[in-house]
């Protein structure tokens, strides 16, 4: 059995953070382990509060992990402030981890801010960490310090990414418009494109945090990083596809498509 360690946030209403990456490696038949960074009270309409986890708790989740269940892939999500961060860096480094997917997680669905403002900095020296690091538009403008909005905006905003350490940037275009949603990987061998049709998801979040883990259980699985991030475009696409409303805001995507009858 392939596991991936999530390191993450907690979201009551199960649509993203912890809760929507468990239930993404289950689909995908990826053992989840866990070390939670932060407690939130949410449901689809918003955050009403956010309990940060001692880093030094942090550190003791992911020592009993990995000391029991070497995980064979590693994402992060939601890491809140700059202590938890740095934290987590030396825990990856201290076990050599391998195949880190980083979701450099900072806004939510909602509009309430999940990283600190004066963790940002710290979120960048996390990155010569990443195997791949997945940012949406709106995330990759905040790491550059600068707009990212047009196709050539994308392409160089993955190749400027990749400078501050990543080996791998993929630049998600959700966020573009268009009818088709097109992400964008820069590797060393040069760019990659996923081109989907467009999905309303203005009823739906946690898609950031889904596409990351289904990154990280294909890369558990021993897929290459360009297979592992077309097939969880796809695990996503059709995930948002299938999503039943569910709540009064923004409700999960349907990680369980695979097992339902059509």
């Amino acid at each position: 059995m392939r596991s991936v360690l999530i390191i993450a946030g907690s979201d009551s209403s199960a649509g993203a953070g912890i809760q929507a990456d468990l239930k993404t490696c289950a689909a995908l038949g990826v053992y989840a382990t866990t070390a939670i960074t932060a407690l939130t009270a949410q449901n689809t309409t918003g955050v009403s509060a956010i309990h940060g986890v001692p880093p030094a708790f942090v550190a003791e989740q992911i020592d009993a992990v990995v000391n029991d269940i070497r995980p064979d892939a590693v994402k992060t999500g939601m890491l809140a402030t700059a202590a938890i961060i740095e934290t987590v860096a030396a825990k990856i480094k201290e076990h050599a981890l391998p195949f880190v997917v980083v979701d450099p997680v900072m806004v939510a669905k909602s509009g309430d801010r999940l990283l600190r403002e004066d963790a940002v900095a710290a979120l960048r020296r996390l990155l010569p960490l990443a195997d791949v690091l997945t940012p949406n538009l709106p995330e990759a403008e905040d790491l550059l310090g600068h707009p990212v909005r047009t196709y050539e905006e994308i392409r160089e905003a993955a190749r400027e990414l990749q400078s501050l350490g990543p080996r791998n940037v993929v630049v998600k275009g959700g966020h573009r418009g268009g009818e088709s949603s097109i992400d964008v990987l820069f590797d060393s061998r040069g760019f990659h494109e996923y081109a989907s049709p467009r999905v309303d998801t203005s009823s739906t979040h946690g898609t950031g945090c889904t596409l990351s883990s289904a990154i990280a259980a294909f890369l558990a699985r021993q897929e290459t990083v360009p297979v592992s991030v077309k097939q969880a475009k796809e695990y996503l696409t059709e995930a948002l596809r299938r999503a039943e409303p569910i709540g009064h805001g923004h409700g999960p995507v349907d990680h369980f498509w695979r097992f339902r009858r059509d």
